[in-house]
């Protein structure tokens, strides 16, 4: 018997959402730098962290390449600035994937030393070839206002 326990504690504390990232697909990616798109920019205000995770889903070429974060002042890029950056990687098989994680802290203190107060955060994905494809989670942790519903279905 399955159980009846309504129980949210993970997903009351933070923001999780996956994302399809298809770089042939350039309506649904944002540039950071030239050659490379991201996924949607998110604001990272009312959360501690965020962490990202990119799985290779179909191959064309070797899959991904690189994972980084980024962040901005605002959603739609501006002064954007890498955080963290995998480097060169090999996921290369489908179902390979690469995780990386920064604090708001972490991003505050590269802001300012930039003179920029960033606040939004977005993977910047990088594959061999065009029509590699892969999926992107998102997640924003330690949400200073947890709530029921934060990450919730998302069905289309």
């Amino acid at each position: 018997m399955a159980s009846q326990l309504a129980l949210e504690k993970l997903f009351a504390n933070a923001k999780i959402e996956m994302f399809y990232h298809a770089p042939a697909d350039a309506a649904t990616e944002q540039s950071v730098k030239a050659g490379a798109s991201t996924t949607t920019w998110k604001d990272l205000r009312d959360y501690k962290g965020f962490a990202v995770a990119a799985m290779t889903a179909l191959l064309t070429g070797n899959g991904l390449i690189e994972l980084s974060i980024y962040a901005a002042e605002d959603s739609s890029g501006t002064n954007a600035t890498e955080i963290k950056t995998s480097g060169v990687v090999a996921a290369d098989a489908v179902g390979d994937y690469v995780v990386e994680e920064c604090s708001a802290e972490e991003i505050a203190h590269i802001g300012e030393a930039a003179g920029y107060d960033l606040r939004y955060v977005a993977a910047y994905v990088d594959c061999h070839h065009n029509d590699d494809e892969v999926a992107v989670t998102y997640i924003r942790h330690g949400a200073k206002f947890p709530q029921t519903g934060l990450t919730a279905d998302t069905i289309s």
